[in-house]
């Protein structure tokens, strides 16, 4: 963490409280001022150099695509089951209940499995990943009229 900065943000109203390294450092700061009874609405987390991270998890077959599908289609029929029973009578609640799930399972998987085909015909996107947004330094912000009552909650001299 860098301390306190007069250096100001976009807007001409917020100072640079300090820096971090992490958003988990940042994070901790705010969390310091709100357990101070500080007004954090009036604070914010500003990343700077930004960049978009995509993690691959993993390859992607079309059993996978059948059995991701297959998981979507049994909650969507056990959903639609539910739904139905307001108007199903006694045990054949169960049937129905059984057959709507199975159903929703197998369209699913088809679906996924057919989804998976068309797209793997033209050769894309044949892995799975999740995306992410990092930063190289995080800064916490404050407005300018609480600048020097941030800086004693967190122990720093107002300057």
């Amino acid at each position: 963490m860098s301390t306190a900065s007069t250096t100001t943000s976009f807007t001409a109203r917020l100072l640079t409280l300090a820096r971090f390294e992490s958003y988990a450092g940042a994070q901790r700061l705010i969390d310091q001022l709100a357990d101070a009874k500080f007004p954090v609405e009036r604070t914010r987390i500003v990343g700077s150099g930004v960049r978009s991270i995509e993690a691959v998890t993993g390859r992607r077959t079309t059993g996978r695509a059948a059995l991701y599908g297959a998981g979507i289609g049994t909650w969507f029929g056990l959903f639609v089951a539910l739904l139905s029973a307001v108007f199903t009578l006694g045990s054949v609640w169960w049937g129905a209940l059984l057959g709507t799930v199975v159903f929703g399972g197998l369209f699913g998987a088809l679906v996924g499995f057919i989804g998976y085909w068309a797209g793997a015909a033209s050769g894309r996107r044949d892995f799975s990943s999740v995306r992410s947004l990092e930063a190289d330094e995080y800064e916490v912000q404050v407005d300018a009229s609480l600048y020097d009552e941030a800086l004693q909650m967190i122990g720093q001299p107002a300057g």
